[in-house]
């Protein structure tokens, strides 16, 4: 069985999203900027001549929770770092 690497991406965003449900986030921020610019993307595409593409809007989803989990990492970090700088 083969998986393409966009199913394997997609889940692992599934699975942030579920984990980070409870309150207002970097990574539910970046899902929504994803797919902001996902779709201006995909309507570029369309003036070009290509289709629209659901597929980039997905992707662009997906891009941008990783992102945003990076971004709330980051945070934590500067936060465990701030802590243990000030003691």
């Amino acid at each position: 069985m083969t998986y393409d690497i966009w199913v394997i991406l997609g889940i692992v965003a599934v699975v942030l999203l579920i984990a980070f449900r409870q309150r207002q986030n970097a990574v539910w921020g970046g899902l929504t900027l994803g797919i902001i610019i996902g779709f201006i993307i995909a309507i570029i595409f369309v003036f070009k001549g290509s289709g629209f593409d659901w597929l980039i809007i997905g992707k662009s989803a997906i891009i941008g929770t990783m992102l945003g989990f990076v971004a709330e990492l980051l945070g934590k970090l500067s936060d465990l770092i701030r802590r243990n700088t000030s003691n």
